[in-house]
């Protein structure tokens, strides 16, 4: 029986966090002590009764700590979040992929179970499964349980194009994601196909995510706006509206992660517009990117150095905040900027930018051109 509840360490505290559901409860020291240090045959406590009901309307009334909670050990490394592609190879060809090269490899089994202990190990409690597109992968369903039965609380982020296939819907009601981000390229099939150069795209992607809401699944959709689709900007929205599904605008196109611009021209300049101030991040102090041979990064952008994960275990984590500081700190002709406090770009993204010779305006306040202050949320 898998355990209704996680009791995990978090960056400056613990959490209980429930599989397959968003939020968490926040513990004490003293209380995470009294799930560790309880037998298995032990009531649940009565606090944690009440607070399951409470935040997910959950019973674990009369139930044994051993068959409800898992508990997480406390760990020296602070990490609380991941995110790992599974392999960059993906069954649609849309031009404006920051990943360019779509190429399908990845770690074997023995590798994955590796890296997925080493992000355990770490204490990652939310782990982004990505790619390319993850559903695709040929080891995606041991990954996804393992990365579950660790007591991680997996979000996927996918084009959808499987969704309405039973046996992905079963694997998804089995091992319940937290969250399934979902990329949506346009409201009509003319758009969306163009845009991924995939036939019938538009249409797998809707009986997905109709299949997918007859399920249950807690879902998001990001709207990706590009060239092809920037007139439909109202009507994608009116999609995850219709389902009651919140959405995202993603407007900016980036150059690939190998700094190359190939996939520039597909930005709609309409649409491009100023993200808020960069302050600083977390990237490589709580959180990092793992590529498909299990080399990690500060995040998915920072990938000028990484640490081999497989070769150096969870001490190489030790290096990323080193790495951080050194990729994040303004330099070049970034320096001296009197615009640096209103600049909404990071370091690591102005590099690709200036590597692509992307047009200043795209990433820089020097540039010319109709930039708007940001109204619409993303996530990083």
């Amino acid at each position: 029986m898998r355990p209704k509840l996680i009791a995990s360490p978090y960056p400056d505290g613990h959490l209980v966090v429930s599989p397959g559901q968003e939020g968490g409860i926040k513990l004490g020291v003293n209380k995470y002590a009294e799930l560790r240090d309880a037998a298995s045959t032990a009531p649940v406590p009565g606090w944690l009764t009440v607070a399951a009901r409470a935040k997910w309307g959950m019973d674990v009334t009369g139930r044994d700590v051993g068959d409800t909670v898992m508990v997480r050990p406390d760990t020296p490394y602070g990490y609380a979040r991941a995110s790992y592609e599974l392999n960059l190879g993906c069954n649609y060809d849309c031009d404006h992929c920051y990943l360019g090269e779509k190429l399908f490899a990845g770690l074997e089994w023995s590798g994955r179970e590796r890296l997925l202990d080493i992000m355990a190990e770490a204490g990652v409690l939310w782990l982004q499964l990505t790619g390319g597109e993850p559903l695709i992968d040929s080891l995606f369903a041991e990954t996804l349980a393992y990365a579950y039965d660790l007591g991680m609380m997996i979000q996927i982020s996918s084009n959808g194009s499987r969704l309405h296939q039973e046996k992905t819907l079963d694997l998804l009601r089995t091992y319940r994601p937290y969250r399934l981000t979902l990329s949506l390229y346009g409201a009509t099939e003319q758009s969306y196909d163009g845009m991924t150069r995939s036939k019938g795209a538009f249409k797998r992607f809707m009986r997905g995510l109709e299949a997918a809401h007859e399920a249950g699944l807690a879902m998001r959709i990001n709207c990706v706006l590009s060239k092809h689709n920037a007139h439909e900007r109202d009507e994608m929205t009116a999609i995850a509206d219709r389902y009651g599904i919140p959405s995202f605008e993603y407007t900016n196109i980036t150059p690939t992660i190998h700094g190359t611009g190939e996939v520039l021209p597909s930005q709609a300049r309409e649409v491009l517009r100023r993200h808020d101030p960069y302050t600083g991040c977390n990237a490589g102090l709580t959180h990092f990117h793992a590529d498909p041979h299990g080399m990690a990064s500060i995040c998915k952008i920072g990938r000028e150095e990484q640490v081999n994960l497989l070769d150096e275990g969870v001490e190489g984590l030790r290096k990323l905040a080193v790495i951080g500081d050194r990729l994040t700190t303004r330099h070049g002709g970034c320096t001296g900027c009197t615009l640096q406090k209103t600049c909404g770009t990071c370091m690591p993204l102005a590099n690709l930018y200036r590597q692509a010779k992307a047009p200043l305006e795209t990433y820089c306040q020097h540039g010319s051109g109709p930039l708007s202050a940001s109204s619409r949320g993303g996530e990083s």
